[in-house]
């Protein structure tokens, strides 16, 4: 951070004062028509432009190096402009020490550009072959002492156009001269760091990863037109068209340098800042290129033009690149952020969209489609959430690449790359998750987007999940009733076939038992042992009438209660049973519809797990707790299917069958509002715990008075 603000305030005024003297004394001291501007104007001030606002936003060394090398490019021109108004110091004996500036100049813009081209975006290069030619790159770094010590004349810049051969160098070593040549082509011309470092930008962008290729082929191909551009040059020093290529390419380099900022993240820019930096720079840069676009035409053809055409030519060419202009800020724009007219308009259509779905499913796919539209998202997909804030592993509404991702036929689902939550009020309804955006990354502004949209639509999801969630309970109602009249059909025509099978036909017999003993006792030949006989069949009718009582509502659970009635069975049941209940529990009455349901349920359990558990012993716990009867049935036994065994979601208990003896029990205890919930027993078997509110009968809903529930 330090680093940065120091170089902004240094390499910032030194590159401001190099610019404005070369435009003061080239455009307006001496006006000639042969002025130079255009190289400050067109190649160096768009690349310093850039390098400087790099330093406002990246602390990277990059981001440094562009700084650097773009004011020693303005330095280095405005020492040209220096001496080619002042010939005459070169007559002066510190002339070779001053000339080291120049040389100095020049090379670090060389050595600066080609480390950052040759490590473009990251700063770092993947090979050891690589990491030592980026090093030998600021071998030109050593012009100014090496030209000094070993050449007999002053080197000078070939771009100043002056030839130094005739000026003697008294600071040379005279046993170094023989080095002159080797520096002169290694560090003078530089042509060899200039071929490495293209060599190394060129391996990557050619021989490197899918990565790396895909974050340097922008910037190869730039910097590779550039130098084509820089050779036409040399060998057509006065074609106006070649000059047109050379500044074209100059200026593409900081639009590559953006372009990499917001492909590959380049100057260190973090990935959520990358659309507004880029964004930023793109509209400085354009509003530069717009400059000197317009002064292109009469710097270049300056020497051609009277002053009133080179007018006309500026202003007609503003005119005519204007709409070039806006042109280009839109398209940079929905190019990072998406066309955000279509995306508002979207949205807006949200709530029109939401009023005419009917069906959750329907409601949430619309609303992902709108998701995904909006903010320009490759997928999105919203899961709904339980009761106990779960959220469902099938999402309800997909838009996108996700749908065939939800189908199973894309392997495992992606990590959303943001994420809100729908919630209504207090209550938490589901997950709004997006998959990567198409161009860039999400915005601040985006996400608040986001969060409103799920504001907007919590309350209609609310709505429509309840809408389905009350005609399933509606629809689980009138199964359970149609359930409950099946079941008392069914007892009714068990107590019929009862009666007809068993008792009538005792009862029958009896009459005709009785009819033959009065005709016998008629003639004098009843004896005892018949009486005793019909006695005999009339206690067994009377037997099997109170066991047929029993079972319709046993007597002992009217007299004496709850606990009595469960432990009256216990002889009865084919395995070891135990019932466990506090003495307050024994003694304490509750509603007669809780009294029933709870006997019925511990029946229907114990004859399930008497059935099919094939356990050897069983136990039945009761308890009460806040203001609820709490009942647990388990057994040892085989277990139950983990198909069959639920978590209640909401309301009455969900058993995950539909008949059979937990439909029963579910239809039994969700008449009084309670709870079911079957899962299996530790370390086996089943355990069935319910729950049924007591309404505040009895003690106080305060007093907690747990009993061990097996």
């Amino acid at each position: 951070m330090v680093r940065r603000w120091v170089c902004l305030a240094t390499l910032g005024p030194i590159g401001v004062a190099a610019l404005v003297y070369m435009v003061v004394v080239r455009g307006f001291v001496e006006g000639d028509a042969d002025h130079g501007l255009a190289w400050p104007l067109l190649g160096a001030l768009p690349l310093f432009v850039l390098g400087m606002w790099l330093l406002t936003v990246s602390s990277s060394r990059t981001a440094v190096l562009v700084a650097l090398a773009s004011t020693a490019l303005l330095v280095g021109s405005a020492y040209e402009t220096f001496m080619q108004r002042n010939i005459e110091i070169m007559a002066e004996p510190w002339f070779p020490i001053f000339n080291v500036i120049g040389l100095t100049a020049d090379a670090v813009a060389t050595s600066s550009l080609l480390v950052v081209f040759a490590t473009f975006p990251a700063g770092d290069v993947e090979h050891r072959w690589q990491r030592i030619a980026v090093a030998f790159l600021w071998t030109p770094l050593l012009v100014g002492p090496l030209t000094l010590l070993t050449t007999p004349q002053v080197v000078m810049s070939p771009y100043i156009g002056i030839s130094g051969d005739a000026i003697a160098n008294p600071f040379v070593v005279p046993w170094l001269e023989w080095a002159a040549p080797a520096v002169e082509v290694l560090v003078v011309q530089a042509w060899p760091a200039v071929a490495l470092g293209l060599a190394v930008l060129g391996s990557r962008a050619i021989f490197g990863t899918p990565a790396v290729r895909a974050r340097t082929r922008v910037m190869a191909m730039t910097v590779g037109l550039a130098m084509v551009a820089f050779v036409l040059w040399t060998f057509l020093p006065g074609s106006w068209v070649v000059e047109v290529f050379v500044y074209a390419t100059l200026i593409a380099l900081p639009i590559a340098a953006v372009h990499g900022i917001f492909r590959s993240g380049a100057f260190d820019i973090a990935p959520g800042d990358r659309g507004r930096m880029v964004a930023r720079s793109s509209n400085l840069l354009i509003t530069v290129v717009y400059a000197a676009g317009v002064a292109m035409p009469a710097v270049l053809l300056s020497d051609r033009l009277r002053v009133v055409p080179a007018i006309l030519i500026t202003t007609m060419a503003a005119v005519a690149l204007l709409p070039v202009r806006t042109w280009m800020q839109r398209w940079i724009h929905r190019a990072i952020f998406g066309d955000r007219e279509r995306q508002l308009t979207m949205l807006g259509e949200l709530g029109a969209q939401l009023e005419h779905a009917g069906e959750p499913s329907e409601l949430l796919n619309r609303l992902a489609e709108a998701v995904r539209d909006g903010l320009d998202a490759s997928w999105v997909r919203i899961r709904v959430a339980s009761t106990d804030g779960a959220l469902a592993a099938v999402p309800m509404g997909v838009a996108g690449d996700a749908a065939d991702v939800a189908d199973g036929a894309a392997g495992p689902e992606p990590e959303p790359a943001e994420a809100c939550e729908l919630v209504h009020g207090d209550e938490a309804l589901g997950r709004i998750e997006l998959g990567p955006r198409h161009r860039g990354d999400y915005t601040d502004a985006e996400r608040t987007m986001l969060r409103t949209v799920a504001g907007q639509a919590a309350a209609s999801v609310a709505n429509v999940l309840l809408t389905a969630q009350l005609a399933a309970q509606l629809d689980e109602l009138t199964a359970s009733r149609e359930r409950l009249v099946a079941v008392q059909d069914d007892e009714r025509r068990r107590l019929e076939r009862d009666l007809h099978d068993g008792i009538q036909q005792d009862v029958v017999a009896q009459i005709a038992g009785l009819r033959l003993a009065r005709n016998r006792l008629q003639r004098g030949e009843l004896t005892a042992a018949e009486l005793e006989e019909l006695q005999d069949q009339a206690r067994e009718t009377l037997t099997d009438l109170r066991e047929l009582a029993r079972g319709i509502h046993p007597p002992v659970l009217s007299d004496n209660g709850l606990v009595a009635a469960v432990e009256s069975g216990v002889a009865r049941f084919p395995i070891p049973l135990t019932v466990e209940a506090n003495e307050r529990l024994r003694t304490e009455r509750f509603p007669d519809d809780v009294e029933t349901t709870a006997y019925y349920v511990v029946r229907e359990a114990l004859a399930n797990t008497a059935k099919h558990a094939n356990a050897t012993h069983a136990s039945v716990g009761l308890a009460r707790s806040d203001g609820h009867l709490r009942i647990a049935i388990s057994d040892d036994g085989c277990g139950i299917d983990p198909a069959a065994s639920d978590t209640p979601i909401a309301g009455p208990g969900r058993a995950s069958v539909s008949h059979g003896g937990l439909a029963n029990i579910r239809d039994r205890v969700a008449a009084l509002r309670g709870t079911v919930h079957v899962s299996p027993n530790e370390p086996s078997g089943t355990i069935v715990l319910v729950e049924l509110p007591l309404d505040g009968v009895g003690p106080a809903a305060s007093a907690r008075e747990e009993a061990p529930v097996g």
